[in-house]
């Protein structure tokens, strides 16, 4: 199978720092990373839906479609423009079942092992800077060894590693979005150890005892200023087959409007792609029952339906944490998803895109249930790019706006299957 992508020159992406993202997924550290001024020339994700959605929406990043554990630094270097360039960050959100607080942990899950890949690369590749991102489960019981385990592994190998980690929120980096996760931020022994960064909102939900620290910060976008403007997926039957449409948009919010196009995010430094803002994309309609209507339409917002446990989102209030469920080797069910604050019905993938602050150009696998598992697995663009613009800061550049804009990739990227997926990936080997 051959699907034809916008090309990039090697000539284009030489005057901003450069990136690789390890376990990237659909690209949420990604886009955070470009957001900041950095251009990720290389992407690693095992997944083959994962990686034709990471090539639509990046087609100037070379993806390769395999595992960590089977990765050389040379083979990054070879298959992308990077070749012998330096690469100021190698960045990684490795996955997390083995360390997460939901449910069982298992300490000896195979999935562990893989941040030791991350760390194996990260001497191959011998970035400037280094960030792992992941649960809050790893700074717990038996899983903390390994989290001291890989600090010490790379600083005998002479990098420094902030050891005072800290666990970030995404709801105080203006994601709309309660969503706790630990990042490990580290650098070469000739660069300065980036800070974390200050938060830059504050939670709707914010206690007496932290009101005197966030007291001069704006507040966090609302659910319903993330996705009030959205058209009510209810009104169109077509979005019970297909996952766009061209529809009538509400009025935004400041929000809304940045990642409608409409208006920019102060210090985006992304790359401008062409998409119509007419079309609402990744909506596929959920056909619920009528007993789950009614259930869901008499749970108060705010509250969880105490049936099927789901929560329901109240217009002012933040999002919960978004989940992706497992993936097809543990089961393949999907995490509950939030209900509507108004419609009687789940959010759509779109809704969920709007929580998670990726803009509206960014598309999704077509069927709900990979759409929601890539937003769940993503770390938020805007929680990725507050890391980010530390670590620009430590590399005493200022960022740069690209002029350039570009063509998203190829839409069939979107719709295939995971044995059409694989197929492609395979003819690229």
């Amino acid at each position: 199978m051959r699907l034809s992508t916008p090309h990039l020159e090697l000539s284009t992406v030489c005057q901003r720092p450069i990136a690789v993202d390890l376990f990237a997924g659909a690209g949420g550290m990604t886009l955070g990373f470009e957001q900041a001024g950095f251009d990720v020339l290389a992407a690693v994700e095992i997944d083959p839906i994962h990686c034709a959605v990471h090539e639509y929406n990046f087609p100037f990043c070379s993806v390769l479609c395999k595992s960590v554990e089977e990765t050389t630094g040379a083979e990054i270097r070879e298959r992308s423009p990077i070749g012998q360039r330096e690469i100021d960050a190698v960045i990684c959100g490795s996955p997390c079942q083995g360390f997460s607080l939901m449910g069982k942990r298992v300490f000896d899950d195979p999935r562990n092992s893989l941040v030791f890949h991350f760390h194996r690369l990260v001497l191959e590749l011998q970035p400037k800077f280094f960030v792992m991102e992941n649960v809050r489960g790893i700074t717990f019981g038996e899983h903390k060894q390994i989290l001291k385990t890989l600090i010490d592994e790379f600083k005998n190998q002479g990098y420094q590693v902030e050891e005072n980690y800290q666990i970030l929120n995404a709801v105080y980096y203006g994601v709309p979005q309660s969503r706790e996760r630990l990042f490990l931020l580290g650098a070469r022994a000739d660069m300065t150890l980036p800070k974390y960064p200050k938060p830059i909102t504050k939670s709707p939900k914010i206690s007496n005892s932290q009101r005197k620290y966030f007291s001069d910060l704006p507040m966090c976008p609302t659910v319903g200023e993330a996705i009030g403007d959205l058209p009510e997926v209810e009104q169109h039957s077509e979005l019970l087959k297909q996952d766009w449409i061209i529809a009538e948009y509400g009025k935004p919010s400041n929000y809304a409007s940045s990642l409608r196009g409409l208006s920019t995010f102060i210090d985006d430094y992304s790359y401008h792609r062409h998409f119509n803002s007419q079309i609402l994309s990744s909506s596929l309609r959920t056909k619920h029952s009528q007993a789950t209507i009614d259930r869901f339409h008499h749970t108060s917002q705010g509250e969880r339906e105490p049936i099927s446990r789901f929560h329901k989102l109240h217009p002012a209030g933040v999002c919960n944490t978004l989940r992706a469920g497992t993936d097809q080797h543990r089961g393949s069910y999907t995490s509950p998803r939030p209900i509507h604050p108004f419609t009687p019905r789940c959010i759509t993938v779109r809704e969920a895109a709007r929580l998670h602050s990726y803009p509206d150009w960014f598309r999704f696998h077509v069927t709900k249930w990979h759409g929601f598992r890539q937003i769940g697995n993503s770390v938020p663009p805007l929680l990725a790019k507050a890391v980010a613009t530390e670590i620009i800061r430590s590399l005493n550049i200022l960022p740069v706006k690209p002029s350039m804009q570009y063509e998203l990739g190829a839409e069939q990227l979107l719709q295939l299957n995971i044995s059409q997926a694989t197929q492609y990936y395979l003819g690229r080997e």
